[in-house]
């Protein structure tokens, strides 16, 4: 099953435009979006494939994980995340 997997990290100081370019240059091969400019937080949006929720949470920290490092980003934890599948996101997106 395909989910939209959402993660954010929090930390000490301000985010800068050309950092949440960086994370969504990275996390782009998974579909993803990046925000944060200007906050104490980045977090990205992908796609993953997984059984269930926590599976592809798991699968998506590791993405997100990777990306944060190859966009240079401080590893600060990851403080929230959310699921949605395919047809949840339409749902959501739509308003159907």
């Amino acid at each position: 099953m395909k989910w939209s997997v959402s993660l954010v990290a929090e930390g000490d100081r301000i985010i800068q435009l050309e950092e949440v370019v960086d994370l969504a240059d990275a996390v782009a091969a998974n579909n993803g979006v990046a925000t944060g400019m200007g906050t104490h937080s980045y977090g990205a949006r992908m796609d993953v494939e997984a059984d269930d929720s926590d599976h592809a949470v798991e699968l998506a920290m590791k993405i997100f994980q990777t990306a944060v490092a190859t966009a240079g980003l401080p590893a600060w934890p990851i403080t929230h995340a959310e699921t949605l599948t395919d047809d949840e996101d339409l749902v959501e997106d739509g308003d159907w």
